[in-house]
């Protein structure tokens, strides 16, 4: 099974996806630990000893998404930024069922390779699902949560697929519009990264299952800390329905409807800090 539509082309992401490491921003590890969905790829930064955080990225992307948020916090936490499996990073190709037990118990097994027990989880988009599927099944084991623009919780969109599918003849400039759409990747975006994204797109397999809705009893098993942090204009996802959710069944999360942002969420590196360590 292949996650790319060529090998070619699955040489070329993850060429691209080393050099984005090479410039990860603060000393760091790079292991491979066995799972139960194959070999699970990690990146490391921070004091041994200190307590950990466990990092999942968003579909069509990997641990580099990460790597301005991590200088800041690898000064306090072990941060494992993990690529999830079955997407376009160094991990295996397996993709565990949505909504089956498969993705916590892949989670499991990388926590237990990496031999932590109790983490704190921040998950982004796809991630930010995996982290919430993860809260529910294994309340005890998640310290805090930090959930960036989430999948399962609010309705998933899709009047942008007829607009993608328009673009879709116009090469390079119509997949940079996609992303544009999309995922309100601006012009703000470094040129590594933005690069890469073009790449990636051009050569990915992304899911195509919805994602599962998280029904109310299982929200409400979230005993730990909360962040929920949603754009406004989310093409993928409903954010206001978020939103709502999270503050009528999770009682004390905190909540962060932002209202000129779409489904990339950036700046929120002190955010997420502050919360991490529990300040005000």
């Amino acid at each position: 099974m292949s996650v790319y539509r060529t090998e070619n082309g699955g040489r070329e992401v993850r060429r691209g996806y080393l050099q984005l490491l090479d410039h990860w921003s603060v000393p760091h590890e790079r292991v491979t630990v066995p799972t139960s969905q194959g070999e699970t790829f990690v990146v490391v930064s921070g004091p041994p000893g200190a307590p950990p955080v466990v990092l999942l990225h968003g579909s069509g992307t990997n641990a580099a998404m990460w790597r301005d948020d991590v200088a800041s916090w690898a000064r306090h936490f072990r941060v494992h930024a993990v690529d999830l499996t079955g997407e376009p990073g160094l991990s295996a190709p397996n993709r565990p069922r949505l909504g089956s037990d498969g993705c916590a118990l892949w989670l499991d097994d990388v926590l237990a390779a990496l031999g932590v027990d109790r983490v704190s989880l921040v998950g982004a988009s796809l991630g930010g699902w995996f982290a919430a599927d993860y809260a529910t099944r294994r309340p005890d084991r998640v310290r805090r949560l930090v959930l960036l623009c989430p999948g399962g919780i609010g309705r998933q969109k899709t009047g942008w697929v007829p607009q993608a599918i328009l673009l879709r003849p116009f090469g390079r400039w119509g997949l940079r519009r996609t992303l544009c759409v999309v995922a309100g990747l601006g012009d703000d975006v470094p040129a590594l990264f933005l690069e890469q994204f073009l790449v990636t797109f051009r050569h990915f397999r992304p899911r195509r299952e919805r994602l599962p809705i998280f029904p109310d009893e299982a929200l409400r098993r979230w005993a730990m800390p909360v962040l929920v942090v949603v754009g406004a204009r989310d093409a993928m996802l409903d954010s206001a329905s978020t939103a709502r959710r999270v503050r009528e069944l999770v009682p004390g999360a905190t909540v962060k409807l932002l209202p000129d942002v779409a489904h990339t969420i950036r700046g929120q590196t002190a955010e997420v800090l502050r919360f991490l360590l529990d300040r005000p």
